[in-house]
């Protein structure tokens, strides 16, 4: 199902704005419910604003003899994104002032825009530069760039609390599939796998930004009700391609959203490896920027940058697997589970050990137990000694080699039997539980 979406998508000549993003977003909504919300041209998001509005028709240049020398319709790469509507017979010496080319990779198109400068150009491999030798080529761009919208894309799952936890991919890079549609795909994925739950406690906002400017546009009208709701966040891109997982942590680098996934990686047994926040790379740059100090990170499988065909055509379908955007996906889920159970608790009972038999929580008979019985011993014994109100389900359940979810249907049994008693935040306590 997810690679025919992804045959569905990887055609669309998609930029920061335009109708490729629209119908991207329209499409995905057939999977999980997006609302796009438009931002007219000139609006203002802190140091920057929303530039004109791009769509392109078509777009090729011919040589002297009429041959089709570069076609948008082959490939949406080949025209430089944001290019300016254009028409007319250039010189050979001016046409190459127009192309790009990546002379260490000289069968891929590069990927390359020019949002914030009106200005036209192509690109093509660079093996076949030496095609060009007619003196005067015809240049078409087809294209309109006015005065238009940005498109932002959100949907929200309501959860007991109105505490956060924010996922964010983009949607602005045409047809690349690490780069671009793997991060869509997963943060679907796992919208849609939650999107009709009805026992989370925290809310869930999935964003589909234009990477840069969709971020700050939303920082800039939301910011400061995010700082105030989220509890932690990850930003969803490369995520279809590689062996193993990347975690780049949030610029506190303390953060719940850290904790949480270094949790679930460790215990996974996946290979990974974790990479401090730097101001290279997606959207994790606005929302841990000064002025927020978002708790986001971003978990990723090959990174950006650290493949040969990154930004460029080569950056296609034969790199990614539907069983690594499945199993990225559910990581994902699986962290989400860990914050949705997490929770921090007291022990009740200070003065020795409490008796546990006259509860039901440990066998009045020695012999044999079975595996189970074995772990619910631990597991019960363990959240005794160590819930002292500062460590929580996932730090105890480390010094038992478990997840924090694990921990949690016997956290609740020991709470109802008064032994533990749940300290988190009043704005967090769900209805009906102990306080």
């Amino acid at each position: 199902m997810w690679m025919e979406l992804f045959d569905r998508l990887f055609p669309i000549c998609r930029s920061i704005t335009g109708n490729g993003v629209r119908e991207t977003l329209r499409i995905l909504n057939e999977y999980a419910p997006i609302r796009q919300r438009e931002f007219p041209t000139g609006t203002v998001c802190f140091d920057w604003e929303v530039p004109k509005e791009w769509n392109v028709r078509d777009a090729y240049v011919k040589d002297g003899q009429g041959r089709t020398m570069i076609d948008f319709k082959a490939n949406n790469l080949h025209l430089m994104g944001y290019s300016k509507p254009f028409r007319g017979y250039v010189s050979r010496e001016e046409l190459l002032a127009h192309l790009y080319t990546k002379p260490d990779l000289p069968d891929a198109i590069p990927y390359v825009m020019s949002y914030y400068r009106e200005d036209w150009g192509f690109c093509v491999e660079h093996r076949r530069l030496p095609e060009f030798t007619d003196d005067w080529y015809e240049v078409v761009i087809d294209a309109d760039l006015e005065d238009g919208y940005m498109t932002i894309g959100e949907g929200v799952i309501p959860g007991a609390t109105d505490r956060e936890i924010l996922l964010s991919t983009y949607v602005c890079h045409p047809s690349m599939a690490i780069n671009e549609l793997s991060g869509p795909l997963v943060q679907t994925m796992v919208y849609r796998a939650l999107k009709d739950r009805k026992d989370l406690k925290y809310t869930y906002r999935f964003l589909y930004v234009p990477e840069t400017i969709g971020s700050l546009l939303y920082l800039s009208r939301h910011g400061e009700e995010l700082k105030e709701k989220v509890e932690a966040g990850y930003v969803v891109t490369c995520v279809g391609h590689g062996e193993s997982f990347t975690y780049k942590k949030s610029k506190r680098g303390d953060t719940l959203a850290d904790k949480a996934a270094l949790h679930v990686l460790k215990q996974s047994g996946k290979p990974y490896k974790i990479v401090e926040w730097n101001p290279f790379g997606s959207d994790e740059r606005q929302y841990c920027s000064e002025g927020f100090r978002l708790p986001v990170g971003s978990l990723m499988r090959t990174m950006y940058g650290e493949y040969p065909e990154y930004h460029t055509s080569l950056d296609n379908r034969s790199l990614i697997s539907e069983q690594v955007l499945q199993e990225t996906a559910d990581m994902y889920l699986a962290i989400i589970e860990t914050l949705e159970a997490n929770e921090t608790y007291v022990c009740t009972h200070v003065h020795g050990e409490p008796k546990l038999d006259k509860r039901g929580l440990y066998p009045y008979t020695g012999g044999t137990r079975t595996p189970e019985q074995k772990l619910r011993i631990l597991q019960t014994t363990h959240l005794i000694a160590f819930s002292d109100g500062r460590r929580d389900l996932m730090d105890i359940a480390e010094t038992l080699n478990l997840t924090g979810k694990d921990l949690r249907e016997t956290a609740l049994l020991l709470e109802q039997h008064g032994l533990l008693r749940n300290v988190r935040s009043p704005e967090l306590q769900l209805a009906g539980e102990p306080v």
